[in-house]
């Protein structure tokens, strides 16, 4: 189903929802909580937090890649595997 078709569905459905008002709004309340669990997103940061893990991570140990090598060859060689 395309976005579009997804749509159409959704709009379809708030317009039978629309004629009771208590299932209309258990509609509005499930979706809040659906957008609520996509901004909730633990995993986001800002533009300075994420140059500041950068800068974090620079301060420590790197290795590089030989040429040729695989990544699972690099990690077996620094003993992760």
């Amino acid at each position: 189903m395309t976005a579009l078709q997804l749509n159409a569905d959704i709009y379809r459905n708030l317009a039978v929802l629309s004629e009771d008002e208590s299932m209309l709004r258990k509609a509005a309340k499930y979706l809040n909580r659906l957008v609520k669990q996509m901004t909730d997103d633990p995993t986001c940061m800002t533009k300075e937090e994420f140059f500041a893990r950068i800068d974090e991570a620079e301060k420590g140990p790197t290795y590089r890649m030989l040429p040729n090598e695989t990544l699972d060859e690099m990690l077996k060689r620094l003993g992760y595997v």
